[in-house]
């Protein structure tokens, strides 16, 4: 019954209207700081592409992070809840590209192949990328690979960026999503963009990603810190399957 209630166009209509006016009330009833904002207004003041990263358990309050004079799309996965994603960033002058970023080794595409070749189409046409590169699953707060392929095949800067509110309530989710309180104070916190080349070997990917990721870990911490919280902690990397033993192989 719940899942048909969720179904209903009239029922997620409601819900995104009610996420963006929330979003509108926590934004205008809090006072807000940005904080190494100079490179980002650098990037946006040039009409310099970006890719913006911020983890997934950050999403709420980042449309309000960007100006509507800079056109940016967010990568945004296929299932259900990227919907709702989508239609709610869609009030704040973000765009949307769907289906999950490419992470290699996995043979089921879920969009990511149509996906990436319209990042690459948007990037080219001058406009931003956003991305959450724990998402949509996870792990929380770990970059995926596919955040470096999409970086390498665009050319474009990764800018790592994040918020915090000192009135926030953090969910039991996987990605220990920050719902912000109104009436409160905030800040954005933004890295210094990150460039990564095109012809990388295998170590220079992993090294690439772990640059992403530790910036990313560094300005969520630093958000957490203003605001008085402590930052959930990273979660744990799956490990690799085992490989067979000679009598499994045959």
């Amino acid at each position: 019954m719940l899942k048909r209630i969720l179904q209903s166009s009239f029922v997620r209509g409601a819900a995104v209207r009610l996420a963006a006016l929330y979003i509108k009330l926590v934004w205008a009833s809090s006072r807000w700081q940005v904080i190494n904002g100079a490179a980002a207004e650098k990037l946006w003041q040039a009409k310099t592409p970006v890719i913006l990263a911020f983890w997934h358990g950050r999403l709420l309050m980042m449309p309000k992070s960007w100006p509507r004079s800079a056109p940016i799309a967010m990568l945004i996965s296929r299932h259900r809840d990227g919907e709702l994603i989508a239609s709610t960033i869609a009030r704040f002058g973000f765009g949307a590209i769907r289906g999950s970023s490419p992470k290699p080794g996995k043979k089921k595409d879920k969009g990511g192949a149509a996906a990436l070749m319209d990042v690459v189409k948007a990037a080219r046409g001058g406009m931003s990328i956003g991305i959450t590169p724990d998402g949509p699953r996870g792990p929380r707060m770990r970059a995926s690979d596919g955040i470096v392929a999409i970086a390498r095949l665009t050319g474009l800067p990764v800018l790592p960026a994040a918020f915090g509110i000192k009135g926030r309530k953090t969910l039991s989710s996987w990605d220990r999503f920050v719902v912000p309180l109104p009436f409160s104070r905030g800040v954005f916190v933004w890295g210094a963009p990150i460039a990564v080349a095109r012809d990388l070997d295998e170590g220079g990917i992993e090294a690439a990603r772990l640059a992403i990721e530790t910036a990313l870990n560094d300005v969520t911490r630093e958000a957490d810190r203003l605001t008085g919280h402590e930052t959930p902690e990273p979660g744990d990397v799956p490990l690799p399957p085992p490989l067979l033993s000679r009598n499994e192989a045959a």
